[in-house]
């Protein structure tokens, strides 16, 4: 076994015994795990797209936003998390659309934001909460294994050739079967029965990863980087690792916003969305 395999299982092995603790223990653990993420997501995107170069103002206000989010969501409270987000991304859109700042700026902070805010959200403080994430983990982890091994095994048309030119349609849909799976999967550990709700969401979660997933690819391919960061050794950077979850859970969360918003009933936490029906 090679060196840099070696290390690459490694760093595996720490990386999902951390985030396993994390979401078993929950509360204030799981939302430093979800503020850090934030921020070194933030860290990568703003390196990637070189918005220091573009302008340093813009750049530190950047942390500043980022900084804020984190700090209310560790110790603020979480009725405020959401509008402060949403005001400090807007804030960044004037900027831009006078043209001082570069879009990469908003995006970044809505981006980097977004993924602290939405885990958090949807771990929560309750087992339903932990339920919740273990079944994001596992329509996403199971679409990502089996999307590699079927597309390997299968091969066929591409997905997005300019984008990402090792993914295949084959790889995707094996993916997608399999993460739906996974969540099923998940949601039988906790009930003796699955509603059809439950396959529905799964299936669009997976979809949501796999867009992630092509997201950061294209982000990539736009700045000519092979990895958005060398933190994580053996395996690149923390979008390159998180890119499909926090897609995910973005998809999670509007769901359960969007949900509450048409009046269709009401949803208590994310987990209650989930798993509530």
């Amino acid at each position: 076994m090679s060196r840099e395999l070696t290390l690459r299982i490694y760093s595996a092995i720490v990386m999902v015994a951390v985030v396993l603790v994390a979401t078993w223990l929950g509360g204030m653990a799981f939302r430093i795990l979800a503020g850090g993420i934030g921020l070194l997501v933030y860290y990568e995107w703003s390196t990637m797209t070189r918005l220091a170069e573009k302008s340093i103002r813009g750049h530190a206000f950047g942390w500043v936003s980022m900084v804020a989010i984190v700090a209310n969501l560790l110790f603020g409270s979480p009725d405020m998390t959401v509008p402060l987000f949403a005001g400090l991304v807007l804030t960044a859109v004037l900027p831009a659309l006078a043209g001082r700042w570069s879009w990469w700026q908003p995006s970044g902070i809505f981006y980097s934001g977004l993924s602290a805010i939405s885990l958090s959200a949807i771990r929560g403080e309750d087992q339903l909460g932990f339920a919740a994430m273990l079944f994001v983990f596992a329509v996403v982890w199971a679409t990502d294994i089996l999307a590699y091994f079927v597309g390997r095994a299968i091969g066929g048309p591409k997905l997005a050739p300019r984008i990402s030119p090792g993914k295949t349609w084959s790889g995707a849909i094996g993916g997608t079967i399999a993460g739906v799976l996974g969540g099923v999967g998940v949601s039988l550990c906790y009930f003796q029965t699955v509603d059809l709700w439950v396959p529905f969401v799964a299936f669009f979660l997976s979809v949501a990863g796999q867009i992630g997933d092509l997201f950061e690819s294209f982000i990539k391919r736009r700045f000519g980087v092979k990895d958005s960061s060398h933190l994580i050794p053996g395996h690149g950077g923390v979008m390159d690792r998180v890119d499909a979850l926090v897609f995910a859970c973005f998809a999670a969360f509007f769901l359960a916003v969007g949900f509450s918003a048409v009046g269709m009933g009401a949803v208590d936490s994310l987990g209650a969305f989930l798993f509530g029906f």
